[in-house]
This record gives C-alpha cells, sequence and structure tokens, in this order.
C-alpha cells in the first residue's frame, strides 16, 4: 500500500516523551517491515518545520534549526520525498473550492491535492477529523491505532 504520513505522524515518532509516540513508531515500523510504501509531501515537511521551531510556550517543540534539519533529512532517509508540481495547485483549487475549504483547513487540503496528483489514497493521520470531508470521496485516512488494531487481529 501506498500513504502519506501527515505531519502528526512525524511530530510524534520525533517527540521521544509524547504519550503517542511509541504508537506512532509501531505503526510505521510496521508498515516498514510489510514493504509498505511510505511517503511525504512537501506541505507535511513545511508543517513539520513550523511547529518543530515553533516555541513551546505557542504549543511547539522549541527545537534548534540545526536539530530540524536534520530530523527532516532523517525522514527523508525513511521515506520517499515526493516532488510538489503545478498540477497539485489545480487540484488544490479543485478541492478547495468544492468543499468550501475555509482558513487553516486549506494546508490539509493541500495534502490532499498532492496525494490525488500523485495517485496516492491513503494517509495515515492522528486527526482524522481534519480530513472528514475528503475521507471516502477523495481518499481513505486511516489512524495509527487502526492500522495495529488491524495488524494484530490479522495475525
Amino acid at each position: 500500500m501506498r500513504c502519506v504520513l501527515d505531519t502528526n505522524i512525524l511530530l510524534r515518532i520525533a517527540q521521544r516523551n509524547h504519550a503517542m509516540h511509541r504508537e506512532a513508531r509501531d505503526c510505521v515500523r510496521l508498515l516498514l517491515r510489510r514493504k509498505d510504501e511510505l511517503q511525504v509531501v512537501p506541505q507535511v515537511m513545511f508543517e513539520f518545520w513550523v511547529v518543530a521551531t515553533r516555541p513551546v510556550a505557542n504549543n511547539g517543540l522549541g527545537l534548534a534549526v540545526d536539530s530540524v534539519k536534520r530530523k527532516l533529512e532523517k525522514a527523508e532517509s525513511f521515506f520517499e520525498l515526493l516532488p510538489d508540481m503545478p498540477a497539485i495547485y489545480s487540484e488544490w483549487l479543485r478541492l478547495v473550492h468544492t468543499y468550501a475549504v475555509l482558513g487553516v483547513g486549506a494546508h490539509d487540503a493541500r495534502i490532499v491535492a498532492a496525494m490525488k496528483t500523485h495517485a496516492i489514497t491513503h494517509l495515515i493521520t492522528y486527526n482524522a477529523d481534519d480530513f472528514k470531508r475528503f475521507n471516502i470521496t477523495e481518499i481513505t485516512v486511516v489512524t495509527p491505532a487502526e492500522i495495529l488494531r488491524t495488524a494484530a487481529t490479522s495475525s
């Protein structure tokens, strides 16, 4: 299965002391063992940078620029970084118009537009509600808990 990892998956993996770290890590490890194709799009990397460098007092991780750059490079060594393409804009515009997306939801629509442009159907995220308008009709949204639960019941 080809799937895109949402920003929050990368953030949870980067935060070893976060309550969701182990689940995110175990989910990614399982998918890699199964030989699923785990991919990220530039929008995810941009969002990771924003949150990782933002001060803790402002709901960020407060990490130094060099540390965040290394984390992004490490992510690129594990996950394929798909290229931005002009066609993503047209698909994004279609999505935001069709679903009347307002405000910050446009960032999530850009992830979906990149997925559609690259013909990827599955998104792994902790924020399934943020993508519910696109779920089923445009993409399939799956949480790490669902992936781990499905794997446990099938073994």
